[in-house]
């Protein structure tokens, strides 16, 4: 492709991005999958602009303000101001990228060729931006932000900043880390272990991993070493009977699967039956088959009813704002606001007492999202033990040493991962355990009345 081109196939691409309601990474594999003409080389150019434009889209919008008169398509906007302070092009080079030859844009027309003049040779950041506009905070998010985080504020959002690395969670059903190991470094691809997963190997750069003989005979599989540790944390061991109650795409169903060496029963449930059905292939990859995909109507499926009291784990990784995510989802840092946050507390809470009801007495249920935020994670917890009397924490550093080994990273009760900390994605994980004493306890009712906030 042609500079222009890639320009062209980037704005289209970016436009894609902020029409469609999807997250970013399944916009562009359909992007790429209906044009199928474009090769290897060119598809990383134009995604890594278009997610560099993502991941710093409150800064070029702060400069594209500052300009003057906004150009009036906005990814194009966005693509002039990413070549010019993310690239460093001069407005000369842009302006020829923008020729309106054969598969290239239109040429610039007057306030984008102001625009491009403007910020040639200025730097992204600038003193007069506000920390947040730096930071890449959404405005409604920051005051929740700063309490949860306190002087930690600006490191803690600066690591989301930075470009996820590429973890691998080694399947054991399969392969030992040295097999894995050696297996990837067949195809040139090495990888080293992580701080925390004993499953986990972090690869350099983006290699071509799908074309691994590792990665088709399923002796890996992509996870974050974060998610991989919620995984472990179940404490899912062979004969039991477990839960994965939003199974999604079925990573965590892998993982605890391999944990149970395919022995016992694993439910893999969602609302979202497509994501469920396309596991299968990953099931089949991984050497999986102990496992049930199951899809639900809602969090209130009669499925839930007549299973109630029959799983010795279940796993509740709950729909949230995946702020802990930023890295790898840096979109999702605008699909949000304080409304949509308040029907995800109130989703995650449906769910919770809902999922409650599968556990058996001496069992646990372990809660779990991607967010930072303490109204998603702790505030959750504390309203459900106020009504969910049968159930109790279970201290995250007994679970940790029983099912993960080392120290704990954790200092209070729950596990709490960030980037700038742990260097993995953000998550937060409780270990509620049912009370066998209080076994016949009822548990709260399908039809809550309204919360009471947390505290």
């Amino acid at each position: 492709m042609t500079p222009g081109a890639r320009v062209q196939a980037a704005i289209e691409l970016l436009g894609d991005v902020d029409r469609h309601t999807a997250p970013a990474d399944r916009t562009v594999a359909a992007f790429f999958r209906a044009r199928r003409y474009i090769g290897g080389g060119d598809r990383r150019a134009v995604a890594d602009r278009v997610y560099a434009a993502l991941r710093r889209r409150a800064a070029l919008d702060w400069w594209i303000e500052r300009a003057g008169r906004p150009p009036a398509d906005p990814a194009r906007a966005r693509i002039v101001a990413g070549l010019a302070l993310l690239d460093g092009w001069p407005a000369a080079r842009i302006a020829g990228a923008f020729d309106g030859g054969r598969h290239a844009p239109p040429p610039l027309d007057a306030a984008e060729t102001a625009l491009a003049a403007t910020l040639a040779g200025q730097a992204l950041d600038h003193p007069a931006q506000p920390e947040r506009i730096r930071l890449e905070v959404p405005a409604w998010l920051e005051p929740a932000l700063r309490a949860a985080f306190a002087d930690r504020f600006a490191a803690e959002l600066a690591a989301l900043l930075v470009e996820a690395p590429l973890d691998l969670r080694i399947n054991t059903l399969k392969a030992t880390r040295d097999e894995a190991v050696a297996a990837l470094a067949a195809d040139s691809i090495a990888a080293a272990p992580t701080p925390l997963s004993p499953l986990a190997l972090r690869v350099h750069g983006r290699p071509p991993l799908a074309a691994t003989a590792a990665f088709r005979d399923g002796l890996v599989e992509v996870q974050d070493e974060g998610s991989q540790l919620v995984a472990l944390l179940v404490d899912a061991r062979p004969g039991m009977r477990v839960c994965d109650f939003c199974a999604g795409a079925g990573g965590k169903t892998l993982a605890l699967a391999a944990a149970m060496r395919n022995k016992g029963h694993v439910v893999a449930c969602d609302v979202l039956r497509g994501r469920i059905e396309r596991s299968s292939v990953r099931l089949r990859r991984a050497g999986v088959h102990n496992v049930e995909r199951r899809g639900l109507t809602s969090e209130r499926d009669p499925w839930i009813k007549r299973h109630a009291g029959g799983f010795d784990r279940v796993l509740v990784d709950v729909p949230c704002t995946g702020i802990g995510a930023w890295r790898r989802n840096p979109d999702a840092r605008w699909r949000f606001g304080a409304h949509d946050l308040a029907e995800l507390i109130e989703t995650q809470r449906r769910i919770l007492e809902s999922a409650c009801r599968l556990v058996r007495p001496g069992g646990r249920l372990v809660y779990a999202t991607c967010s930072l935020l303490p109204a998603e994670n702790a505030d959750q917890v504390a309203w459900f033990l106020d009504r969910a009397l049968q159930f109790a924490v279970r201290p995250i550093g007994e679970v940790w040493a029983a099912a993960v080994g080392g120290e704990c990273p954790a200092e209070g009760p729950f596990l709490s991962l960030t980037p700038a900390r742990h260097g993995t994605d953000g998550f937060f994980a409780a270990v509620l355990e049912r009370r066998p004493a209080l076994a016949a306890a009822k548990p709260p009712s399908a039809e809550p009345g309204p919360p009471e906030p947390a505290a």
